[in-house]
């Protein structure tokens, strides 16, 4: 198999606890050309012990501390270092199966017009497994609405990180996955999702998602402002888009809602009803 370096980066604020897992789950992989960057984003607890504990363990593991800035500006000095030509955020609560980048790396060679590859993801907490994340993301079409790709553990090249103008560290932007990805298919790169369970999202009673998910719209308001180019470059396609909308809304959606298969129709409405925000915030300016 060709190889190249891997340059994983794991910002990590207040997330001890957790880090040990994380990092297991990288020191697992059967993939071994990679480097690991654990990024300190001014922690108050103890991340500098448990990462340099493994910083002494294994020299691929490499330390690095910064003042609390957030997890995008986290991500980007640990990139700015990395000398791996693929790139793969992590977050310190969070771990993946430990052939994860032997299949994305496989992907990337069978398929030099792929820029981004992710995987199936499964929720968790600390007793149990919960539901499973089915992505289903193949280019930028999949990213003007929500996030297709969906959790921010991609593999992705460097050169794409550097030409898309790096992760938004702007605190406004809550959603700075996605709206990365977005811009980094924008280039013409194409999205390959691997249909398997190789990424585990832990779930915490509060956690930032569903923080964000509070703010949910005004998170998209500032993607869709932030990258009206985009947008505007996929124009036919948004017409199409709301027109289709318009018209299951009037022939298919009462449907979904007097029956009792409460999931199929959430799985239908909620993309729908995302396509019909952006026309309704876009036609108000």
């Amino acid at each position: 198999m060709q190889t190249s370096k891997v340059s994983i980066i794991v910002p990590c604020y207040n997330q001890a606890q957790y880090l040990d897992e994380a990092l297991q789950s990288i020191y697992n992989q059967t993939y071994t050309d990679w480097e690991c960057f654990i990024v300190n984003d001014g922690s108050l607890d103890h991340t500098e012990e448990i990462a340099q504990k493994w910083a002494d363990r294994d020299s691929r593991f490499i330390y690095i501390s910064k003042e609390n800035g957030g997890v995008s500006s986290a991500r980007n000095l640990g990139i700015e270092r990395a000398s791996g030509e693929f790139i793969l955020p992590l977050d310190a609560d969070d771990k993946f199966e430990a052939s994860f980048i032997e299949k994305a790396l496989k992907v990337f060679f069978d398929d030099s017009e792929v820029g981004i590859v992710s995987c199936w993801g499964m929720f968790f907490t600390k007793e149990k497994k919960l539901q499973v994340y089915k992505s289903n993301a193949k280019s930028t079409s999949d990213l003007l609405f929500t996030n297709g790709v969906n959790m921010g553990f991609s593999l992705f090249r460097k050169d794409s990180w550097e030409k898309a103008g790096k992760y938004d560290s702007n605190a406004s932007n809550g959603y700075e996955d996605w709206e990365f990805l977005l811009r980094v298919s924008a280039l013409g790169w194409k999205v390959h999702i691997i249909e398997e369970v190789l990424f585990f999202y832990r779930q915490h009673q509060v956690s930032r998602r569903k923080e964000m998910n509070k703010i949910d719209n005004e998170n998209k308001k500032y993607i869709y402002l932030r990258n009206k180019d985009i947008y505007f470059n996929h124009y036919e396609e948004l017409i199409d888009r709301f027109l289709w909308v318009a018209d299951l809304e009037k022939t298919e959606i009462n449907k979904f809602r007097d029956t009792l298969d409460y999931k199929i129709g959430h799985t239908i409405l909620k993309p729908l009803r995302a396509v019909k925000w952006f026309f309704i915030k876009l036609f108000k300016k």
